[in-house]
Formats: C-alpha cells, structure tokens, sequence
C-alpha cells in the first residue's frame, strides 16, 4: 500500500481514496469491499447472521492480506479502534492518513444517506459521543491528519500528496 486512510464515517475516505489512487495511478481498496467479497454477504448480513465479532475477525484478516497489495486502501470507521488492526497499522511501514471532520458536518453529510442508518439513528449527539470514543485511536494510528471540513475532495488529495511527496 501506498497510505491507508482512517476515520469517522463521512470523513471522505472513499471519495478521497478513489481521488489520490487515480492521481497517483494506482488501485483504491476498500476495506468493507474486501469483506464484502471474501464472505459472499454484506455486511448488514454478516452481523445479522455471525455478529459482529465475526464482522470483526474477517475484517482483521482482510486488512493484514491488503497489507501487501499496491495502491490506496480505505478502511471502515471501526477498523483501528480494534486492537489487532491498531498494532498492524502502527506497526506498519505505509503512511496512515487520519481525515478527520467535525460532528456536526458529518451529521451534514451523512443525513440524508440511506446506506448509513447509523447516522440518523444515533443524531448529532450520538455522532459527537462515538466520534470523541474514536478520536484518540485515530491520532494514535495516525502519521498524520488532514481536516476535510472546508476542503473539497481535491483540496484533500492535494494535502495528502503534498505531506506524501508523491509526484505525478
């Protein structure tokens, strides 16, 4: 990998993982796809039908086989705050990048967004209580931050190819 992306849903790991692996010209991985595939069920049904311990298990076997892949991985919210995925991304040699955003913009972002109850049903003081339980395990993982709140996706790509040095 060339940066794995962490943080809070609707930081923009996804539209910022797609953005910087097509500048730079590699691969972007997404972590939930990953599992996705490897089960043969969504992640909605993996927690329905194992729980999410199980979830948790393919996750972690997930990211350490994407460890070895080229290009730029994305991984789920939760992804650090479990133990066994914090040790392998601190340990790790590739760039970790936390994009970090307020509550109040994630709640912004996310609240019309029917893939992600999560958002609605917890509210912004939900959002703000998750997100301040997960922040220290992010800046912990982390080699860096990136604010997203007032940078457009290419604002962000941009920062993280600048801290990077990654040229075109």
């Amino acid at each position: 990998m060339r940066a794995i992306l962490v943080g809070f849903m609707g930081s923009g790991k996804t539209t910022v993982g797609h953005l910087l692996a097509a500048k730079i010209g590699v691969p972007y991985h997404d972590l939930d796809d990953i599992v996705v595939a490897n089960a043969g069920k969504s992640i909605k049904q993996i927690f329905a039908e194992e729980g999410e311990a199980a979830f948790r298990q393919l996750e972690h076997q997930a990211l350490e086989a994407a460890m070895d892949d080229d290009g730029i991985l994305g991984t789920g919210g939760g992804t650090p705050i479990q133990p066994n995925n914090f040790e392998m991304l601190k340990q790790s040699d590739v760039p970790v990048v936390l994009l970090d955003v307020l509550p109040a913009t994630i709640f912004n972002r996310l609240k019309d967004d029917t893939d992600r109850p999560l958002a609605k049903q917890l509210g912004l003081d939900g959002l703000v209580d998750l997100k301040g339980q997960r922040d220290r395990k992010y800046e912990q993982v982390s080699d860096f931050r990136v604010a997203t709140d007032n940078l457009s996706p290419l604002e962000v790509v941009e920062a993280i190819r600048t801290h990077l040095f990654i040229q075109l």
